[in-house]
């Protein structure tokens, strides 16, 4: 394996872990660091029928998932995984104190993968 599918999957690995880590504090980190308020949650854009935050931050993990993997044999299991992190983490928000389950941030996140995975397919068949 090259040296950049290296940092590429550390890459991943790092923000993956700092992606739960964010997903199950009970509030909102980036909030208190912009706010300097646990309850207080930034928009990167407005939320319209999918939470644009869950959206972005899914592009960005998938896209970096996408390209740690996609010349391994193990892009298929990269695909579920993102599928089941992004259902497991939201249902978590259910049991987490002053986290709340939302269906727009569910589909944020599921929306964000399927669109990562269109163009790396598209890409695959016809570039």
């Amino acid at each position: 394996m090259k040296k950049q599918n290296y940092v590429l999957i550390a890459s991943f690995h790092l923000i993956n872990l700092i992606l739960i880590l964010f997903y199950l504090y009970p509030g909102s980190i980036f909030g208190y660091v912009v706010y300097g308020d646990f309850t207080k949650q930034p928009e990167i854009a407005k939320d319209f029928v999918i939470s644009s935050n869950h959206f972005f931050v899914f592009i960005f993990l998938s896209t970096l998932g996408m390209l740690a993997y996609s010349n391994s044999n193990k892009i298929n299991i990269m695909i579920k995984y993102l599928f089941s992190i992004s259902i497991i983490l939201e249902l978590m928000h259910i049991i987490i104190p002053q986290r709340t389950f939302e269906v727009k941030d569910l589909l944020g996140n599921i929306l964000g993968i399927v669109l990562i995975i269109g163009i790396y397919k598209f890409k695959k068949k016809y570039v």
